[in-house]
């Protein structure tokens, strides 16, 4: 099940960043990728349809930009945990994503996809997980379904999502952006 032209040119990623480093990193990968804008920023000032939690695999939502949506959306924790066990026997591996509803209208949905298999994780200097993790996202955004059936890209428009693994995991932000730029071109190439 592939998109057709007009469903990837509707579907839009916005990366957000509030630290320079990375707000540099995204707006270089947005220029040359249709469909990808950078936003310097909070994820939360971005009319997005879902937010990404590069969370942990156990979908504790206590650090970073976790935290701050764990506090903003205040099922969101619980709604990504009890997916994590009921869809995953209670660990979501890194490469894997799921979605969910955030409780409020406005982002509706929240797209878990950890970079880390523990809460607070250090990941090495050449890891592969922000790649993973966008890889995840993309691939349930143009694939998924939701409970009843309908695509997920369908009721998910466009995606926020921030720097992946760059805060508690410590990834390099231009590491980070690569992946990203490598897992939307992998996703997108093959639909075109």
């Amino acid at each position: 099940m592939g998109t057709t032209s007009a469903d990837q040119q509707a579907l839009h990623l916005v990366l957000c960043a509030v630290e320079p480093g990375l707000a540099d990193a995204w707006q270089q990968i947005a220029a040359t990728r249709p469909g990808i804008s950078a936003h310097v920023g909070s994820v939360l000032e971005v009319g997005a349809d879902a937010v990404v939690s590069p969370a942990n695999s156990y979908g504790w939502m206590r650090g970073g930009i976790d935290a701050l949506y764990a506090r903003t959306f205040p099922a969101a924790e619980e709604n990504v945990r009890s997916a994590v066990l009921a869809y995953h026997g209670g660990e979501l591996p890194v490469g894997e994503a799921l979605l969910v509803p955030t409780g409020v209208n406005s982002p509706r949905w929240l797209l878990s996809a950890p970079t880390m298999r523990e809460p607070g994780e250090r990941l090495a200097g050449d890891t592969v997980h922000p790649y993973l993790a966008a890889r995840a996202v993309l691939r349930l955004w143009v694939e998924g379904t939701l409970e009843h059936g309908a695509p997920v890209r369908r009721a998910v428009r466009t995606i926020a999502m921030p720097g992946l693994g760059t805060g508690v995991g410590g990834v390099d932000p231009a590491t980070c952006a690569r992946q990203v730029a490598a897992a939307w071109d992998e996703v997108f190439a093959l639909r075109r």
